[in-house]
């Protein structure tokens, strides 16, 4: 069977930390990535069934993260860095599994996403995802784990007797991590961005006109100058 429990637990489909608000507090970075460490640790995984992506709004965030040791287990569980800037939250989710696809399609399924974006109204996230749930970065990997909504954390096991309460880091261990990371260093910024305008080949390669104002096209069908600032 696709899903091992009752379709009516709400299986997550769809799990992703975005780069919206959520990614810009280090400390809440951490603690996701701090849980993924434990999880892996005790030897718990995402279910196959579960899309899972990482998208910080910063190269700081993937920066500092490394700098804890946190990025490999998040992607040991999946939440490898697919980009930096709105991708899941705007439905730049890329496709499901055909599997899964096809069993919503054939079913009528109600699936869930639960990301730690901004939005979460129907048909924004992925057309076939009927119910998107808000959480912070560190629920979003707990509820990668458990594969569904119908959990309740302090009484139901992530997988063989293992609770989110076992898992979950303290504020002391986030605060370290956090110091050891350098998520609150300029210097983690400037190294990351000291050489952003000469870093990308083909974004300095597409051809402009040096001008204060932009050089609007009147016969194109893409992008009009608004008529209320003419």
């Amino acid at each position: 069977m696709l899903f091992p429990f009752p379709v009516s637990r709400l299986p997550v489909v769809l799990a992703s930390i975005t780069s919206c608000t959520n990614t810009s507090n280090p400390n809440l970075m951490i603690a996701a990535g701090l849980l993924a460490k434990k999880a892996v640790e005790r030897g718990l995984r995402t279910p196959s069934f579960v899309k899972t992506s990482l998208a910080p709004g910063s190269r700081a965030v993937t920066a500092y993260l490394e700098n804890a040791g946190l990025l490999a287990p998040l992607e040991t569980l999946g939440f490898h860095v697919a980009g930096y800037g709105c991708m899941t939250c705007i439905g730049n989710s890329g496709p499901l599994s055909a599997e899964v696809e096809q069993a919503i399609t054939e079913h009528n399924l109600t699936v869930a996403a639960v990301l730690s974006g901004n939005r979460n109204f129907e048909g924004r996230i992925h057309s076939l995802i009927k119910a998107n749930y808000l959480a912070s970065p560190p629920l979003v990997v707990a509820f990668a784990l458990a594969g569904c909504m119908g959990i309740d954390f302090k009484t139901d096991p992530l997988s063989d007797n293992v609770f989110l309460a076992d898992i979950y880091p303290s504020d002391e261990e986030i605060a370290d991590a956090v110091e050891t990371s350098g998520a609150l260093s300029p210097e983690t910024y400037r190294k990351c961005y000291e050489n952003v305008f000469q870093s990308n080949e083909a974004w300095n390669s597409i051809p402009t006109q040096p001008s204060k104002l932009f050089a609007w096209d009147e016969t194109s069908t893409y992008i009009q100058e608004p008529p209320f600032l003419m």
